[in-house]
């Protein structure tokens, strides 16, 4: 089964957070945003910056992270991703949330039908499941 992770399974990982995905790592292939990996690194630095992540924190986070920008295809944040981003979605949702749908669902379109969506924000896997997109993680 191929998966488009969003940012909020990956930090659940990166952080050793309660309840990861339970489709983790059981993938024939995995995909997300180029948007995921400036949403972590921004999640990593604002725990450094506010004193809530040790060095040797950071330095494991950004490990994981690392890893999971090996194994995991990332979309471009191109022209066609911004434009579907702009265009309804048929419920509330944020800009960057968009931006991850948008990629999921020309994902889905060019070259993975059977893709899924995970997610373990509750408004994200509804705008997805209103889209079309069969939904994991909430």
């Amino acid at each position: 089964m191929r998966f488009y992770l969003d940012t909020s399974t990956l930090l659940r990982v990166i952080f050793g957070e309660a309840k990861p995905l339970g489709e983790w790592g059981k993938w024939s292939e995995a995909y997300s945003s180029e948007l995921a990996r400036v949403e972590a690194r921004r999640a990593i630095e604002r725990l450094r910056l506010a004193g809530a992540a040790k060095d040797a924190q950071v330095v494991e986070f950004q490990s994981k992270l690392a890893t999971f920008e090996r194994y995991v295809k990332l979309v471009d944040i191109s022209r066609p991703v911004l434009h579907r981003a702009g265009l309804p979605m048929g419920t509330p949702v944020k800009t960057l949330d968009a931006i991850h749908l948008a990629s999921a669902l020309l994902l889905q379109e060019q070259h993975a039908p059977d893709l899924v969506f995970a997610t373990h924000d509750k408004r994200q896997a509804q705008a997805a499941g209103a889209l079309g997109l069969p939904t994991v993680g909430v």
